[in-house]
């Protein structure tokens, strides 16, 4: 397989492999940071309060979760994962858009982008402390002696929990920019995959219990992996399509020299924003349904259920942001303006399209059309698990979809890394 072939060859060189070995060194700090538990908690109690019992939990939670590897069962150091990164992310993007100096930031390449990156490292920490005294005031009967303890050992105890989650969530973020500077792929997306991938084996264990005692036909489970294929060769299929535009450049003269003449394209792909409209998506709804788990507010607990993923609303609410964020990010990271000019600059042009503002206009027009395309299929994706439901009654698939497409996802853009990597070296790879 070329797959294994690829790997092979990044192997054998030295600085690619070292790579490798630091960003799985990096992930394994991660996974045995899920089972270092916060000081003072009993761990065991977790799931019944959030009401999933010994089984663990469902659901939202069973989402956050999943992407953090169990550690939120745990209720380890590594509780919070790494989502208040991703919510100030989201924030810093939007704000870059209406915040004059943000949006300066933005333009100053480089030295701009360290900037913005320490505003998101600071968003973080103040996210990840409002979000880690929630978790404490909420879970505070898993805190042994709670309420034997005096005001001010209560008031110590929670501080405790508090520093420790937003440690954790900091420790994350560092580790995620250390793989990204030192490793293969991107850092934060990685520790996503791995806390997905890590919850694998117990799936799959569930899977075979249920199959043994009845509780699922064989047909369900075949028809799950069917699915799962077709998911994972969809997700291949849209992530690396694109629609070409031909360029044809003009034949100009510069010194002694003639440049042009030549034809080329641009290359737009379908789905420009990957996996960031589902995470980003994912994210924003679990504000409100988080603080509905932890509050017996009726009013509170009814909105909540209005975002909740596995309702209806929720679900079209997903919908509605995934669209929303794969324009918004794509609008960030293709910019039809800027394309056109440098075209005109450089005696470039669209065949039958004149340059300038037409030009853009075509770009943007064709750009809308295929985002639309791979919105809607990021959509269907998240959307086909709870379609199935019915169908394999006794199993929770509702994250199904949107943990395979971060997964798949993840896994291209690391592949596409490594060869990266490896085509300074003329070695041929597993995506050519």
């Amino acid at each position: 397989m070329k797959f294994l072939e690829t790997l092979r060859n990044a192997w054998k060189v030295k600085d690619i492999r070292t790579k490798i070995l630091f960003t799985l060194a990096m992930l394994l700090v991660f996974r045995l940071g899920t089972f270092v538990p916060v000081p003072g908690v009993d761990a065991g109690q977790i799931p019944g309060i959030l009401g999933g019992g010994e089984e663990g939990v469902d659901g939202l939670i069973g989402l956050f979760d999943t992407l953090g590897g169990g550690a939120f069962a745990n209720f380890s150091i590594f509780a919070m994962g790494i989502m208040p990164y991703i919510n100030a992310s989201i924030i810093m993007q939007l704000l870059t858009v209406v915040v004059p100096t943000f949006e300066r930031w933005s333009k100053e390449g480089e030295e701009g982008k360290k900037k913005l990156q320490q505003a998101i490292r600071y968003a973080t920490v103040i996210i990840g402390s409002v979000q880690s005294i929630g978790l404490s005031f909420a879970f505070r009967n898993a805190i042994s002696g709670y309420w034997d303890f005096t005001a001010f050992e209560r008031f110590t105890s929670i501080t405790l929990i508090v520093l420790s989650l937003t440690a954790g969530t900091a420790f994350l973020m560092w580790l995620g920019e250390q793989i990204t500077e030192k490793g293969i792929g991107n850092g934060i997306s990685l520790i996503i995959f791995a806390g997905i991938v890590s919850q694998l084996p117990v799936t799959v264990t569930q899977y075979y219990q249920l199959l043994a005692a009845g509780t699922v036909s064989i047909f369900a489970v075949a028809l799950l992996l069917l699915v799962a294929v077709m998911v994972v060769a969809g997700v291949v299929y849209i992530q690396e399509g694109e629609r070409r535009i031909p360029v044809q450049y003009a034949k100009r003269v510069v010194g002694r020299k003639m440049y042009g003449g030549q034809a080329t394209h641009i290359p737009l792909k379908v789905n420009q924003a990957g996996v960031i409209p589902v995470i980003f998506a994912t994210s924003i709804l679990m504000f409100p349904s988080a603080i509905g788990q932890f509050t017996d507010n009726a009013v509170v607990s009814a909105i909540a259920g209005f975002f909740e993923i596995g309702s209806i609303s929720g679900q079209i609410l997903q919908v509605v942001l995934i669209v929303f964020f794969a324009y918004f990010y794509t609008a960030i990271t293709v910019n039809p303006e800027d394309l056109a000019d440098n075209m005109k600059k450089n005696g470039g042009f669209i065949p039958g399209i004149r340059p300038g503002r037409p030009t853009a206009g075509h770009i943007q027009t064709i750009l809308s059309r295929i985002t639309l395309v791979g919105a809607i299929f990021l959509a269907l994706i998240v959307m086909l698990p709870f379609i199935l439901g019915g169908l394999v009654d006794g199993i929770n698939i509702g994250i199904g979809g949107t943990s395979l497409l971060i997964v798949v996802g993840v896994a291209l853009e690391t592949m596409k890394q490594i060869e990266s990597q490896m085509l300074m070296r003329h070695y041929k790879g597993f995506m050519s």
